[in-house]
């Protein structure tokens, strides 16, 4: 799901529409490393991140998929920036979205990023370079885009007026995206995984899944939260399948697309996060 894309189904958090077995599951490839010695969070997440995309580059889409985007290829140094000043030991919740938004961590290379959050209150700095193969109606502009995109503010928004200042929210927290590719039609129309076909829809999220388990050890969080029903859906089968011991819960997305959101979508959050103990987190000063 892109980042202002709500039209999430149960079929895409499953998989084709019908459990696996575990070993057919994507994530019987995934391996706990050993931990490495005197090696920084940020290092480690990046790691499995550059891995990721490396497996990412030998996946091929039929139609109607005609444009792929890496913001963690074009935009590597925004991205790098972000992980290497946020990401960091003793974090205990993970915020996980689904993939990137047009107008977001397709321009920023931060998830959920909405390019005056990620100026102005994030702090992000960097060079943003371009796709290989760009659609001339959806050109990457950096964070110099002038398009406002709605769940990020919202997201970071909501954040921001409970934290005030970054170093509070990132104490405790970290996010992510289970996938770091946007896809689009040759029209330029931003397609969601469910319209992947299904075998090449599995490739790739079976890719993510794995990398989602490395990274989770890697950070070495007690929760997963996953904004929007199939991110937290995906992850909690992805890391039970793999055995990975960790509490998956959910928040609502703060996407336009879902009604629920535009009726207030902070004061669902709040409540919810509070249900699970991360306010009283966040306002601990």
């Amino acid at each position: 799901m892109s980042d202002d894309n709500a039209g999430e189904t149960a079929e895409l958090a499953r998989g084709d529409g019908a459990e696996k077995p575990l070993c057919e599951s994507g994530v019987q490839g995934f391996k706990p490393a050993a931990p490495e010695v005197n090696v920084t969070p940020s290092s480690r997440f990046l790691k499995v991140e550059l891995e990721l995309n490396t497996l990412l580059r030998e996946l091929t889409f039929s139609e109607p998929v005609r444009y792929i985007y890496n913001p963690l290829e074009y935009a590597w140094e925004t991205h790098r920036c972000y992980v290497e000043k946020y990401c960091q030991g003793g974090q205990r919740v993970l915020f996980l979205g689904m993939n990137p938004g047009p107008f977001g961590m397709a321009q920023t290379g931060v998830p959920f990023g909405e390019v005056k959050s990620v100026v102005d209150w994030l702090q992000i700095t960097g060079e943003v370079g371009h796709p290989l193969d760009e659609h001339p109606k959806r050109r990457i502009t950096g964070l110099a885009c002038k398009q406002s995109e709605v769940s990020g503010a919202r997201f970071w928004g909501f954040f921001r007026k409970v934290c005030g200042e970054p170093a509070q929210f990132f104490r405790h927290c970290f996010v992510h995206n289970l996938c770091p590719l946007i896809f689009m039609s040759a029209s330029g129309k931003n397609l969601t995984p469910p319209e992947l076909s299904v075998g090449e829809r599995e490739k790739l999220l079976g890719l993510c899944d794995i990398a989602l388990c490395q990274a989770v050890v890697a950070l070495g969080v007690s929760m997963v939260i996953g904004v929007g029903k199939v991110a937290e859906q995906r992850a909690r089968r992805a890391l039970s399948a793999a055995d990975v011991s960790v509490r998956v819960e959910g928040i609502m997305h703060p996407s336009p697309r879902n009604p629920l959101a535009n009726k207030g979508w902070e004061d669902v959050a709040k409540r919810k996060l509070e249900e699970l103990g991360v306010m009283s987190l966040l306002s601990n000063k």
